[in-house]
């Protein structure tokens, strides 16, 4: 047996379609949100950005082990110019003297150079310090960005969500009110072809913005007011108005 619904209730259909088509909307504004984008574009700089930061903090290091071994060579010379003085000052021999007086020449010369690549080094490290220090910089400009990009994409989101509750409240209202066997068939047609019912008006089919030919249209209007006809161009439930043409 044929299903049939009374013209009241076809046209209730619209109705739920309309909310159907105001959720589909409201869901794609979640999905295509700016904020989105523009949080995935910042996390993929934060992620290139975290990654220089790491290099330029090795390389940093890199510049610290080497003063560091610097400061020991220092270190290490100075003690032997401290040793080979006292022994200066220490020895009566004409010869001994006159070696220590060698080294420590040799050893004050070494010491020069040392302090010099020192402060070289030091400067090579206060400049990648700066850099350094620039990228954490950058990296906390980012992070607030985020947070307040994040904070936009919230609060758009609670205003999206409220709407859909809403509308959810009111479909959910309305359905409840229709044949459930309508009910099935809108909701197959629905899930299947996008669209569960159709305006018919002036002879087009809204879902499909399709003009129905004349044998077509002749055939709805012999059809009874209460048979369910399906557009044969979106699948949909056919609903017939005053608007339709008929």
């Amino acid at each position: 047996m044929a299903l049939t619904a009374s013209p009241a209730d076809q046209a209730l259909l619209l109705d739920l379609q309309a909310f159907d088509t105001k959720i589909s909307q409201l869901e794609h504004r979640v999905k295509k949100l700016p904020q989105h984008v523009s949080l995935t574009e910042l996390q993929q700089h934060r992620d290139k950005l975290q990654l220089t930061l790491l290099e330029e903090r090795g390389i940093k290091e890199d510049i610290e082990l080497e003063l560091s071994r610097i400061d020991s060579d220092v270190k290490v010379v100075d003690a032997r110019i401290a040793r080979d003085s006292a022994r200066l000052d220490a020895t009566s021999s004409a010869k001994d003297a006159a070696a220590f007086e060698h080294e420590l020449v040799a050893l004050r010369t070494r010491l020069s150079n040392l302090e010099d690549i020192e402060l070289a080094v030091m400067e090579r490290l206060e400049g990648q310090q700066k850099v350094v220090d620039n990228l954490i910089e950058q990296a906390g400009n980012l992070s607030v960005e985020t947070a307040d990009l994040e904070a936009s994409r919230d609060e758009a989101l609670r205003d999206i969500e409220a709407e859909l509750g809403t509308v959810r409240t009111g479909r959910a209202a309305l359905q409840n009110t229709l044949p459930k066997d309508l009910l099935a068939l809108y909701e197959r047609q629905r899930s299947r072809y996008g669209t569960g019912a159709s305006l018919l008006r002036g002879g087009v089919s809204q879902a499909s913005g399709v003009k129905l030919l004349e044998n077509e249209m002749q055939e709805i209007r012999a059809a009874a007011p209460d048979a369910i006809i399906m557009c044969a161009s979106s699948e949909a439930i056919l609903v017939r108005t005053d608007q339709s043409g008929l």
